[in-house]
């Protein structure tokens, strides 16, 4: 049976979800419009009023949003910036990305707008069947990336018991998972795959575990059939991935179905698949970068918002009974991370997904880029103890060869060598000599 947090409008349908869309982004426009000084001064350049949307057709009148524009408008006073609606006493909550690509960005929240994130966040949350009878273990830090810190909210609004895991090593993180009977893990999915290696190197019986689902964020991953795969078999639990972004929200959630992507919260976000290069909307069931605007953020609203991930959009109703579109294997990579090693282009996930068809590998790196003329991708393996660090790497080499058509140079490293991630991971690196 399908668990819903608001069945009313995840089966509205697409007419009426729509019009649903449309009356929240009108009414978003004309609170911020004369009161959000950097997208008044957007629309003004771009000879834009509230009044002239009048229908969602009208959404290509607004501008695009970029990152580095809200990174410039935050430089305006170094710290809240000019994507402030309401004056900064009216917010209660800061947090900051990660800054992994850049200067970190800060993001505001007032206390309605840190509601809606939880609301956000109870979607992923139903989408997985987690119901109040759960007890839910977050294996995660809570320093000021906002990571988990809205899905607090989100366990609130399904009554499930919320078991805060920061400041603990990952071995204590076990323990309690343990002493608590937790059903639910919410961690980056390395850093599921870490708590398993882990375990394994103390001797813990992963058997006693009551953790029935895992649920992912932070970095993408639960959506590589490879790494899904291995996270479940690992846990003996069913895996879900979810997208969303400090700036933007907790915009999509996969559902019990799974039927190969992830929802959009529709009643929350307004999404397009667009061309990287001409802003147009792709051809339907093309690749096409995500674009994206908030519909309950008011205080720090993005509007037209190009993510620069790498999505298919697909609006055909789900088994489950949503009419809320997927994006057909979750968001497939990022638009700028594509890349070209000897003519072949190549996604990230692509290689990581033949990574953790191993099992072998406990944690990899990889090294892209050129030796004079000659373009070079070398694979840095650290084992499991006993494997054949001969062998497995040969076996590494000759699938990617097979996928992919590339030769790339796999070797092993000793163990305790590559760096271990409790956020975002850092395995592609690049080099130019």
């Amino acid at each position: 049976m399908t668990i819903f947090y608001d069945e009313k409008t995840e089966t509205m349908p697409r007419e009426q979800l729509n019009q649903f869309q449309l009356k929240k982004l009108q009414a978003m426009l004309a609170e911020i419009y004369q009161k959000n000084r950097f997208y008044t001064a957007k629309f003004k350049e771009a000879g834009f009023e509230p009044g002239d949307l009048k229908s969602l057709d009208d959404l290509q009148k607004l501008p695009f949003t970029r990152k580095t524009e809200l990174s410039e408008a935050q430089l305006e006073d170094g710290f809240a910036g000019s994507n402030l609606t309401y004056p900064l006493t009216e917010y209660t909550r800061f947090h900051r990305t990660s800054g992994t690509t850049g200067q970190p960005l800060h993001v505001f929240d007032t206390a309605e707008s840190w509601n809606w994130w939880g609301r956000c966040w109870a979607h992923v949350f139903a989408g997985a069947g987690v119901t109040a009878q759960d007890r839910i273990f977050f294996a995660f830090s809570f320093g000021p990336f906002i990571g988990f810190w809205a899905a607090v909210n989100g366990a609130r609004n399904i009554s499930a018991l919320l078991i805060p895991g920061g400041g603990r090593s990952s071995l204590d993180r076990l323990q309690l998972m343990l002493e608590t009977n937790s059903t639910v893990l919410c961690c980056t999915p390395t850093y599921a795959l870490h708590l398993l290696e882990v375990g394994r190197e103390h001797g813990v019986d992963m058997s006693k575990f009551k953790i029935q689902t895992t649920i992912h964020a932070g970095e993408p991953g639960a959506n590589v059939p490879a790494t899904k795969q291995r996270i479940e078999s690992g846990w003996s639990a069913k895996c879900y991935d979810h997208a969303g972004a400090s700036e933007v929200g907790a915009h999509s959630f996969e559902c019990q179905l799974q039927p190969n992507g992830i929802h959009v919260i529709e009643s929350e976000f307004i999404v397009e698949a667009l061309d990287a290069v001409t802003g147009q909307p792709v051809t339907p069931g093309q690749k096409g970068e995500l674009v994206i605007t908030n519909l309950g953020r008011w205080g720090f609203p993005v509007i037209r918002y190009r993510t620069g991930d790498a999505v298919i959009l697909n609006q055909a109703k789900c088994e489950c009974g949503r009419t809320f579109m997927r994006l057909e294997g979750g968001v497939i990579g990022r638009v700028d991370d594509m890349i070209t090693i000897r003519g072949v282009n190549v996604f990230p996930s692509a290689i990581e997904n033949l990574m953790r068809a191993h099992n072998a590998v406990d944690e990899f790196r990889v090294i892209i880029g050129k030796r004079g003329e000659m373009d070079e991708l070398i694979i840095e393996l650290e084992l499991v103890e006993g494997a054949d660090t001969e062998a497995v790497p040969a076996a590494i080499a000759l699938s990617i060869n097979t996928a992919l058509g590339l030769r790339p140079t796999v070797t092993a490293v000793s163990r305790g060598t590559l760096p271990r991630f409790e956020l975002k991971a850092r395995r592609f690196h690049y080099f130019e000599t």
